[in-house]
């Protein structure tokens, strides 16, 4: 899909990515809690957005009103190292002040059908207890990222979306393990902005697909969320300076 409304902006390393999103994160965040009193982030997984969420430990910020959530995650058990909200947690949320009870994981151990139902509820605000005080969407900003198949959170290319839910589960990826949950089009899209990292030699083909108007799930998702891209020059195919 052509970019349409997206931007795209390179930087030299995927270090630069990464301090260039941290500065964006709590930017997003300073206006947020400035205008409505709360921050509502929604995580990626991968390298770059781990660096990134490292590089916000120590910041100053109103941490009391952050919540965050995230935008997939793999069907595991709560503490497996390769769950999405184990790297978040490791690297940046275990070692700043966000209330316990303002952290909204994917309950994905119990399996992806359940798993996407309860999320549903939480994003939806049908929920009881602890997720019924989860204000409802538009997320403030949405983070993403891009697999070398041009896939974004757990959205593959060639699996279809259904249009009503804000949650799905996937059954099939292609890339272990093959059970997952994700957020929909839908829900991503729900946001005040977006922004994508793209990262390393090995996204370069995806990224050049994208560019020339390939149908790509995270060319789609982007177009629909008028996305800031941000690239380093080994995902453009160039060696840093």
């Amino acid at each position: 899909m052509p970019a349409g409304s997206v931007r795209f902006q390179s930087l030299a390393t995927s270090a630069d990515v990464a301090a260039a999103t941290a500065e964006r994160i709590l930017a997003a965040a300073e206006h947020a809690v400035a205008e409505r009193g709360r921050f509502l982030l929604v995580l990626a997984g991968g390298r770059t957005p781990i660096m990134a969420y490292t590089m916000l430990v120590g910041k100053p910020a109103q941490w009391d009103c952050w919540s965050i959530f995230f935008g997939d995650e793999r069907c595991l058990p709560p503490d497996h190292p390769e769950r999405n909200s184990v790297a978040a947690r490791q690297a940046f949320l275990d070692q700043v002040p966000i209330p316990p009870a303002n952290i909204y994981p994917m309950p994905a151990e119990q399996g992806p059908v359940a798993a996407a139902l309860s999320y549903q509820r939480t994003l939806s605000g049908s929920a009881t207890g602890k997720a019924a005080a989860v204000p409802r969407l538009p997320f403030d900003l949405v983070l993403l990222g891009m697999g070398e198949d041009g896939h974004t959170a757990s959205l593959f290319p060639g699996h279809p979306v259904p249009d009503g839910p804000l949650v799905i589960p996937v059954l099939d990826a292609p890339k272990p393990p093959p059970k997952r949950v994700s957020l929909t089009p839908k829900a991503l899209c729900a946001a005040r902005a977006m922004l994508v990292l793209v990262t390393g030699a090995d996204k370069a083909d995806a990224l050049r697909a994208w560019r020339a108007g390939a149908d790509l799930p995270v060319g789609r998702v982007a177009a629909l969320g008028a996305a800031l891209v941000l690239v380093d020059r080994a995902a453009e195919g160039a060696a840093p300076p």
